[in-house]
């Protein structure tokens, strides 16, 4: 596909400008990236809290959940490392339920959607950044293909929706109190002002950070940080995270991003970027993740996360 072969071409030109590196950014980029990671799991936390606000929750153990959910996301594609937070939250609360904790999920996204929103209404307006029609021309699969299949891409997003329609209702039926449980899981979102404080300001905080990070990492391999670059980035990101068919979104984070930053950076050392900070953030997530899932959980591989999800979903079947 034309989004390994982007993938492959943006590696060996990471291979080619390894030495021009800036470490000491890198170092700081990631640890302003575990401390996004901190932050965003502080707000889930709360998240729960509000919804078992009886029972004794450790944050630790959430922590661990969420980056180890994060590093596997990054080696797996659509977004399979959240069935191991799933499986890891739901064991770390006392009588929690899954359809719960699964809707809990929702209200982590409300604030992406909304930076979201303003980050590529930015990222279109410079003019640099694709529009939706021409993500077709870009030589990444995912996106092409769905950009030149519009009545495709609309028949798949109809019948995701329906197979969560009937999802859903099967359930309902099945489990008196499942629609119970899932608004449980909502619960913060009935307190607007302690939604507010404990998840969209602190999430706001874990974003800061984040941003700090791609400067960094844009410093690191000599692309140049500054707020464009970095808004552009986080478009880029955004846009990758929407179709989460390659682990990451290899591929498709290559191809646009040498396309936002052509004519001002050089191909080589974007694409040199591109994989780069990919690689660097994929390596330091799965590493926190492993020393989460070893130290907190006394797990030892991403295996038995998964292993012991199907023993338990037995057990209470």
């Amino acid at each position: 596909m034309a989004s390994v072969g982007s993938f492959l071409d943006a590696v060996r030109d990471f291979g080619a400008n390894l030495a021009g590196v800036g470490w000491g950014s890198l170092l700081i980029g990631l640890a302003a990236f575990g401390v996004y990671l901190t932050l965003r799991s502080r707000a889930y936390f709360h998240v729960l809290r509000a919804a078992y606000p009886r029972e004794t929750i450790l944050w630790r153990r959430i922590w661990g959940a969420y980056v180890a959910a994060y590093g596997f996301n990054n080696v797996v594609p659509a977004r399979g490392g959240d069935v191991i937070k799933l499986f890891l939250t739901k064991t770390s609360i006392p009588r929690s339920s899954y359809p719960a904790v699964g809707a809990s999920f929702f209200v982590e996204g409300i604030f992406d959607l909304v930076m979201g929103v303003f980050i590529l209404a930015f990222a279109f307006s410079q003019g640099a950044f694709p529009k939706p029609p021409d993500f077709a021309s870009l030589g990444a699969f995912d996106l092409s293909y769905l950009a030149a299949h519009p009545r495709f891409t609309l028949l798949l997003i109809t019948v995701a929706g329906l197979i969560v329609v009937v999802l859903f209702a099967v359930l309902s039926v099945r489990v008196k109190a499942f629609w119970a449980r899932v608004r449980q899981g909502l619960a913060i979102l009935r307190d607007r002002r302690r939604y507010l404080r404990e998840v969209f300001l602190v999430q706001l905080a874990g974003w800061g950070f984040r941003f700090t990070a791609y400067w960094f990492l844009l410093e690191a391999f000599r692309v140049g940080g500054s707020v464009r670059n970095v808004l552009l980035v986080l478009g880029v990101n955004a846009v990758a995270a929407i179709v989460p068919f390659t682990p990451g979104g290899a591929g498709v984070q290559q191809a646009l991003l040498v396309k936002v930053f052509a004519g001002t950076v050089a191909g080589a050392t974007v694409a040199a970027y591109s994989v780069g900070q990919q690689i660097a953030i994929a390596s330091f997530s799965i590493a926190l993740g492993f020393v989460a899932l070893v130290f907190v959980f006394r797990i030892r591989s991403f295996k038995e996360v998964i292993a012991r999800g199907k023993a338990s979903r037995a057990a209470e079947a």
